[in-house]
């Protein structure tokens, strides 16, 4: 069965190229279809992206004027195919784990029933972007972070939930896993890892006030929506904020 992964990019000419090849090197465990929707970046990343689409027949490439994450996300929701039966996503400065689909898909097979897997991501600070690993020098830390890239959704749960509100500037995420617990999906917390999420300098979490503030707006408009429906259900202690912890090697 197919599994799409969509890939907002803005301005990640020196990123995008290592997040793809993290996602072509598992083609072998899905029918993969990667859908990249460049946000009307002004450097060279839809070059860059083009530049690896001979790698990878499964690349798409959709461009649109500069309208921010939530919209590109939208956009590539739009351009999901017919056949699509998974859905996930990931950033274009991060990458994904090698087997991490695999693993994930085993957990469908064997619970039929199940609606997302929700994995564990590494904070990097330095990547070695040929073996698509941490740097021997960098520090790490592992934790169960809120993260659309570590999440694997069944195509007929992103149909249920619908669109990003983009209103949203920041924390879209957050508001969109929000309404994904809010219906009781059932879910799966795994102890694996799923990404390596790329600390920089031009990281949207750097603005940690900004962040902060749509985030809180997120789970306000949650508690509005429980309050009007009782039988939406509370979120996992996943959606608590926490300032970006301090490094250590591990």
């Amino acid at each position: 069965m197919k599994l799409s992964v969509i890939m907002p990019v803005y301005n990640r000419e020196r990123y995008v190229v290592p997040a793809l090849r993290s996602l072509i090197r598992q083609r072998d465990a899905a029918d993969l279809d990667i859908i990249v929707v460049d946000d009307g970046s002004t450097d060279g990343s839809a070059e860059a992206v083009r530049s690896v689409m001979g790698e990878g027949s499964c690349i798409r490439l959709f461009r649109h004027a500069h309208m921010g994450v939530a919209a590109a996300r939208n956009a590539g929701l739009r351009q999901l195919p017919a056949d699509a039966g998974f859905v996930s996503f990931l950033d274009s400065d991060d990458i994904s784990l090698a087997g991490r689909f695999k693993a994930d898909l085993a957990r469908f097979e064997t619970y039929p029933d199940l609606d997302l897997t929700y994995s564990l991501m590494t904070l990097v600070d330095r990547i070695d972007d040929e073996m698509l690993e941490p740097a021997a020098d960098s520090r790490i830390v592992t934790l169960r972070g809120l993260s659309l890239s570590v999440a694997l959704f069944s195509r007929a749960l992103v149909d249920r939930i619908g669109c990003f509100d983009e209103e949203f500037e920041l924390s879209e995420d957050t508001d969109y896993l929000l309404r994904v617990f809010e219906t009781g999906p059932s879910y799966e917390l795994l102890d694996s890892v799923a990404i390596y999420y790329r600390r920089h300098a031009d990281n949207a979490t750097r603005d940690h006030g900004g962040r902060l503030r749509s985030h809180l707006r997120a789970i306000h408009k949650s508690m509005r929506r429980r309050k009007a429906n009782p039988s939406l259900r509370d979120a996992p202690g996943i959606f608590r904020f926490k300032s970006p912890p301090n490094w250590q090697v591990m």
